[in-house]
């Protein structure tokens, strides 16, 4: 039966803002309290979508977090007779948990959830488990409704595990799938797993960075391999360099990209980055193609500044690679003559295709973290909710619903109004009929 990999990108919300919340993640920290584009930045996703579409790949859409996260504010005891009376009590309280009830970040959807295929696990189902992004308060507000909607779209148990996210706390802090990436051959073979994380909460010798805090923990890592399923001969558990880490490496997915059996990377990704490989081209059985970006080509620093490993790796329909790299690789002379390089290169990669994602950009979000990658047959394809599944028919439709429901810019004062409020209450309950997912935001809007 044949296989994909589908592309599950999260629609951008209508408060699109810059709370500059993610310590650690030097674009969102520079771009604290500026002004936002929220239409621009939606239209943005939607047109990285569309060329993902009409390039022949598989793609769906995922609902943006409801936003602010009132219920959030009122179970600290914040109480009002409006949204915009809990919002100032809040603020008032501690601008930081205003913030948070406000933040964007659910947009970047390679942090929704761990995907392990069927084709991997031991009762071949696709396993999903949600992640807990408890290492920031910010992000952590994002699970209930991550699992909520994932328990909408793979609903079926024949074919569907969604498991709940892992116990919130420090031992099993857990990023998702930036720090998960997957190689195999080909989508329908067995693959192996490479879990990637910054530290081990149960090792206090474990390096650590000395900087920016590290998120993804070693034990979440093992849970998320145990709960799936996965041959343990087949999954491989590297340590970030701390290092990188310290350097705005906040997820593996700022530092390397992988795609079937082509495995992009930085020679200073991991802690010990040559027995990685190893340990990787032994799993692989001699298939791995891994392509090296040594920091004389282009620093660690340069890397995170224009998110070269941040594009989208993918697999044309007629089994050549391209790059979905965001616009910034270039405008830099560092990035341009790496992808010079890495086309010239014997390798699958055989184009690139720049792209506009520059509001998530200033968040700290390229094109791969703007996608949940889910490899899928086309039995499960069919079980999945076909709501969520883009045809021009729906990308046309989205395109009007942003253009309708969007500001053209979005100001911090902003956020104190009620208007706003009412304005994302009556977005997301329309985008609940274009979705056909009724009663996906229930209770959020109350106060």
């Amino acid at each position: 039966m044949k296989t994909y990999e589908v592309n599950f990108d999260g629609l951008v919300g209508n408060t699109h803002n810059y709370a500059g919340l993610a310590i650690g993640d030097k674009a969102s920290m520079q771009h604290a309290f500026s002004i936002s584009h929220p239409k621009e930045a939606a239209l943005q996703g939607l047109g990285k979508m569309k060329l993902l579409m009409d390039l022949g790949l598989k793609q769906a859409v995922l609902p943006p977090q409801p936003r602010p996260a009132i219920p959030f504010l009122k179970s600290l005891g914040f109480k009002g007779n409006d949204p915009a009376m809990i919002l100032k009590k809040a603020y008032e309280a501690d601008p930081h948990l205003f913030l948070a009830c406000y933040s964007a970040s659910g947009m970047w959807t390679a942090n929704a959830a761990s995907v392990s295929p069927s084709v991997d696990t031991l009762d071949e189902k696709v396993h999903i488990t949600p992640a807990n992004l408890s290492a920031n308060l910010h992000r952590s507000l994002e699970s209930p409704v991550t699992t909520r909607v994932l328990q909408c779209i793979f609903a079926d148990p024949q074919f569907f595990v969604v498991h709940e996210p892992l116990a919130n706390g420090y031992t099993f802090s857990d990023e998702g799938a930036a720090n998960h990436s997957r190689l195999c051959v080909d989508y329908d073979q067995k693959g192996v797993s490479l879990f990637v994380y910054g530290k081990v909460v149960f090792n206090a010798q474990g390096t650590l960075p000395k900087k920016f805090p590290a998120r993804q923990a070693l034990e979440a890592s093992q849970a998320i391999a145990r709960l799936h399923q996965l041959n343990p001969s087949r999954v491989i558990f590297a340590q970030q360099n701390p290092a990188v880490i310290d350097c705005g490496v906040f997820h593996n997915d700022v530092i390397s990209v992988a795609n079937q059996q082509v495995f992009l990377y930085h020679e200073r990704a991991f802690l010990e980055t040559e027995k990685i490989i190893s340990a990787l081209e032994h799993a692989m059985q001699g298939a791995l193609i891994p392509i090296k970006i040594t920091e004389k080509e282009l620093s660690v620093e340069k890397a995170v500044a224009c998110y070269l490993f941040n594009s989208q790796l993918i697999s044309l329909p007629n089994q050549e690679m391209a790059l979905i790299v965001p616009q910034e690789c270039e405008t830099s002379h560092a990035a341009r003559h790496v992808l010079e390089r890495v086309m010239a290169d014997n390798n699958p990669i055989k184009s690139l295709h720049f792209v506009d994602c520059h509001q998530s950009m200033q968040n700290g979000g390229g094109p791969a973290c703007l996608r949940l990658r889910v490899v899928l047959t086309e039995a499960q394809i069919q079980q999945m909710h076909q709501g969520v599944y883009l045809t021009d028919a729906l990308y046309l439709q989205l395109v009007n619903f942003v253009k309708k429901h969007y500001r053209d810019e979005l100001k911090f004062n902003d956020l104190f109004s009620s208007d706003l409020f009412l304005e994302s209450q009556q977005a997301l309950l329309e985008l609940e009929k274009i979705l056909n997912l009724p009663g996906l935001y229930d209770g959020f809007f109350e106060f």
